[in-house]
């Protein structure tokens, strides 16, 4: 990263900013009357070749205006924007909304991805709280048809989950309600690291089942273990950057497979802090899928109690300032309702 002189990071910023609001190259002279700059178009017209060479702003085509590059987002986020403030208006308006919802943790998703979608313009993504030690509770087994048996799991936190499973040989059921029985007394409010200590003093069923229970608490314990609530999605397709449908599809793909949002999750916001953000301009490098898009990811809930994952997806010219707060500010919000559910 070059320094660059004040000159060149207001051009910089007035470029971006021009840009995100049309979508349209920017001119030299152009920018100087909107902006009434107290510099001449040629002087400007300088600068911004100064910052192409640099690898910030770069000319579609021979005779068009400059747009921002990857790298020029990113300096601008990082060194350019500053701490931007949602509008207290906005904050009132927002927090009287999940006021009114009450205490209804799926009422809460719902709202926190129609309200980011709303003040962000683009599509939104929402996971349901999660336990961040998920806990064993209750199990049952449930005799369906030859090997065929049904387990119902029962989490701290109330999560709930049933897989089928086929034994190596037919099993009674008062066996499997036996089974059962002494799993829930010995496994009771234990976590994932205590249950898998204890397995190799378990006869060979119960160790079969109690790997699965592993498996379970593992996947509860993740960030996307619960459901995804997502907005928005057709709003941010209809900006101009995904009329290829390649693009578009792309798009849709970092939304809706769960692989993929998972993999993105767990290498970015399961190592942020409660109320940190990270800011993807274009993949970062990592993730194709993104190349057209960036993404405005936090962290919320309460460290040791639950947390969740909040964040918008959009085109790359983005109004980052004002994402990044909504983002901000409804995730604090988020944070204290779950605070507020398990003090309850």
């Amino acid at each position: 990263m070059i320094e660059l002189t004040e000159r060149q990071k207001l051009i910089l910023a007035l470029v971006i900013r021009d840009y995100i609001e049309t979508a349209q190259p920017v001119g030299s002279e152009n920018l100087q009357k909107r902006y009434r700059l107290d510099a001449s178009p040629a002087t400007i017209r300088n600068e911004m070749v100064q910052l192409t060479d640099a690898g910030y702003l770069r000319q579609p085509h021979t005779s068009a205006g400059r747009i921002p590059t990857e790298e020029g987002y990113r300096y601008f986020v990082r060194q350019l924007m500053g701490h931007i403030e949602l509008p207290s208006d906005s904050k009132r308006m927002i927090a009287h909304q999940f006021y009114q919802v009450g205490h209804d943790p799926d009422r809460w998703m719902r709202l926190a991805a129609s309200v980011l979608a709303h003040q962000s313009k683009a599509a939104s993504l929402v996971t349901s709280p999660h336990v961040e030690q998920a806990q064993f509770k209750h199990l049952e087994l449930i005799n369906t048809r030859g090997r065929q048996v049904l387990m119902v799991l029962v989490m701290s936190g109330g999560d709930v989950r049933q897989q089928m499973l086929t034994l190596a040989e037919p099993v009674s059921q008062e066996l499997l309600s036996a089974t059962a029985d002494h799993l829930n007394q010995i496994l009771s409010g234990l976590n994932l690291d205590r249950i898998n200590a204890y397995s190799s003093q378990l006869d060979a069923l119960e160790q079969d089942i109690t790997k699965l229970i592993i498996e379970d608490l593992r996947h509860s314990s993740h960030i996307l273990g619960g459901e995804v609530y997502r907005d928005g999605l057709t709003q941010v397709l209809a900006e101009p950057e995904f009329s290829e449908s390649e693009s578009a599809r792309n798009a849709l793909r970092v939304l809706e497979e769960r692989p993929l949002l998972e993999d993105l999750l767990t290498r970015t916001i399961e190592t942020t802090n409660v109320g940190g953000v990270q800011v993807l301009i274009g993949g970062e490098g990592t993730w194709e899928e993104l190349r057209d898009c960036s993404m405005v990811l936090a962290r919320y809930g309460a460290p040791g109690l639950a947390t969740g994952a909040l964040g918008v997806l959009g085109p790359i010219r983005m109004a980052y300032g004002r994402t990044i707060s909504t983002v901000q500010f409804v995730a604090g919000l988020l944070s204290d309702l779950v605070v507020e559910l398990h003090s309850e």
